[in-house]
């Protein structure tokens, strides 16, 4: 009985001083860090039109993308790879993750051009690759 108060005098103690256990990473996080998505980076299309450079990893075999934020509802991208340095092919990209290059080999280093439908529009990106 001694032992288990001592503890819980100290948990309260430790606790009033804003020490507290280190918490547990859910499932769902720990899973999105380690999927093509949870390495995403974001960019903003204003800050630059051509984003990178960047190198594929082993997270995902294609390039990804999709539109979180700003006033356009989808962009025009491309993936243009340092090996070649022209654009693959243009694709409209939405709310929702769609693929800009398929089968994409580790360490391949590539840009993404990016244009808005209106002039004046803006918008956030993740990219995911």
């Amino acid at each position: 009985m001694t032992t288990r108060f001592a503890r819980a005098s100290l948990v309260a103690l430790l606790a009033t001083l804003g020490f507290t256990a280190p918490g547990t990473v859910s499932a769902s996080a720990a899973t999105a860090a380690t999927t093509c998505y949870g390495g995403a980076v974001t960019v903003r299309y204003g800050d630059a039109v051509e984003f990178g450079p960047y190198s594929t990893t082993s997270r995902c075999q294609d390039i990804n993308m999709r539109v979180t934020g700003g006033t356009a509802d989808y962009v025009n991208a491309c993936v243009k790879f340092a090996k070649s340095g022209t654009c693959n092919r243009w694709t409209k990209v939405g709310r929702s993750w769609t693929t800009i290059a398929t089968d994409v080999l580790n360490g391949s280093k590539f840009t993404v051009p990016a244009g808005v439908p209106l002039e004046g529009d803006d918008a956030v990106m993740q990219i995911a690759f």
